[in-house]
């Protein structure tokens, strides 16, 4: 178990910072569209990040938390005439991958992207990202995805692990899915999200199973699924953990819960991190802890500085467990 970062570097001094931090564990994606990549691209990406004294442990799948209207492979999720080869063509990054010596790859089966309503004040003055479904548009148009029902959305990922899986098996290449984020109730901009509740990830996890089928296990998502995140995560937490179901974790704490939250600091919302964190030891989760969403905060690299605490923060509970 140890720290680490899905922030893109803007420029070659962020891989430097990372290191001069202490992170050694990064996910950084090649550049180009995902959908380009090919074997040469991931090995030179590779080498790139192992120059700055970093190691390459994951890259995102062309499967992102966007709306599908921003997707790469629409038809994956939309049931289009190209899912067959779309879903042909992750089977081949994954298998590339694996050529390319990165044990792991993230992805979203996400169609509505992450819902928001205005940013709110949070410590000091921080903007915080926000959710308040009174002030949500509750009768949101469907998109392109139009109107899906929670069986027909169990059907659309099932057809796809079905293919994916065993070839993330066959390479040892461990797929891990993000949670939707957040819970909506069902029929939200017309469609109704399977993995926005924990009884959801607990299907999925446990649909075409196998040890390369898992979690990207964002803690921030999973609280905001949850009526008492404070009270109710350390058990979902080991739920999955003594599955082994979780391969990497998104650090993130909320204040609030279900259909009502901020996102915060770790060190500052409901749920108890460190307590948390001891958890993920107990289980013998031995993956990155990285940091997720941050607050937007005042100063000349709000994002550096914010993700930074947060690294921070993370490697001094983790030396402290040691």
């Amino acid at each position: 178990m140890y720290v680490g970062t899905q922030v893109g570097a803007r420029d070659d001094d962020d891989y430097r910072v990372f290191a001069q931090l202490g992170l050694k564990h990064i996910c950084a994606d090649p550049p180009g569209a995902p959908s380009s990549w090919k074997l040469e691209d991931l090995e030179r990406h590779r080498d790139k990040i192992e120059s700055f004294g970093l190691i390459l442990d994951m890259i995102q799948l062309p499967l992102p938390s966007q709306p599908i209207e921003k997707a790469s492979y629409p038809d994956i999720l939309l049931k289009g005439p190209d899912r067959d080869r779309q879903i042909d063509a992750v089977c081949r990054l994954i298998e590339e991958t694996a050529k390319a010596g990165i044990p792991s790859v993230k992805y979203n089966l996400n169609l509505i992207g992450i819902p928001r309503t205005q940013m709110e004040p949070g410590r000091g003055g921080s903007l915080n990202e926000a959710f308040r479904w009174d002030k949500a548009d509750q009768q949101a148009e469907p998109g392109l995805a139009g109107v899906l029902s929670e069986d027909e959305n169990w059907e659309r990922i099932d057809y796809f692990l079905e293919r994916v899986v065993p070839v993330a098996e066959s390479n040892k290449v461990r797929l891990a899915c993000h949670p939707h984020d957040p819970y909506t109730p069902p029929g939200y901009k017309g469609v109704t999200r399977v993995l926005g509740t924990v009884e959801g990830l607990k299907k999925f996890v446990l649909m075409r199973e196998s040890p390369y089928h898992g979690l990207n296990f964002c803690q921030g998502s999973i609280g905001e699924m949850l009526d008492n995140p404070g009270q109710e995560i350390d058990d979902i937490i080991r739920w999955f953990g003594t599955r082994g179901k979780i391969f990497n974790v998104h650090f993130r704490n909320i204040a609030g819960g279900k259909l009502s939250f901020m996102e915060t600091f770790p060190d500052e919302g409901d749920m108890d991190m460190v307590r948390s964190l001891k958890v993920y030891k107990e289980v013998g989760y031995r993956y990155m802890i990285m940091p997720d969403h941050v607050p937007t905060i005042s100063g000349r690299d709000p994002t550096g500085v914010a993700f930074a605490f947060c690294y921070g923060y993370i490697a001094a509970l983790l030396e402290a467990m040691k």
